[in-house]
């Protein structure tokens, strides 16, 4: 996540948390993508970055705060990453909850919590 490469040849403040108006959308530096810059636009998911170029209709602003993932977002990259293993994505959560020391049950119906 250095932006080494956008800083020297395209002459940008390429940076991570730096605030972006790329072609009118807004939104903040959130990855290092080689020759691009990847953005996430506030008008998008948190998590969701996309990859753009640093001078093609791109303003640079301030710092401002990356966005986190939700939980759930978290969760299904994980199982994009891990999924391959598991019959179901279900399964996963459970595999998903024992990893983390919890247990991972379902309320049968007509069962209160």
């Amino acid at each position: 996540m250095d932006y080494e490469y956008v800083r020297e040849h395209y002459r940008v403040p390429a940076c991570y948390g730096r605030r972006v108006t790329a072609n009118g959308r807004a939104g903040v530096i959130a990855r290092d993508e080689g020759h691009y810059i990847g953005v996430s636009f506030d008008d998008d998911k948190p998590g969701i970055i996309s990859p753009c170029h640093p001078t093609w209709k791109v303003t640079y602003g301030d710092m401002g705060p990356v966005r986190r993932m939700s939980r759930s977002q978290e969760r299904y990259q994980r199982f994009i990453e891990y999924g391959d293993g598991f019959d179901s994505f279900i399964d996963f959560c459970r595999w998903d909850a024992e990893q983390k020391g919890g247990a991972f049950e379902f309320p049968l119906f007509g069962e209160e919590e």
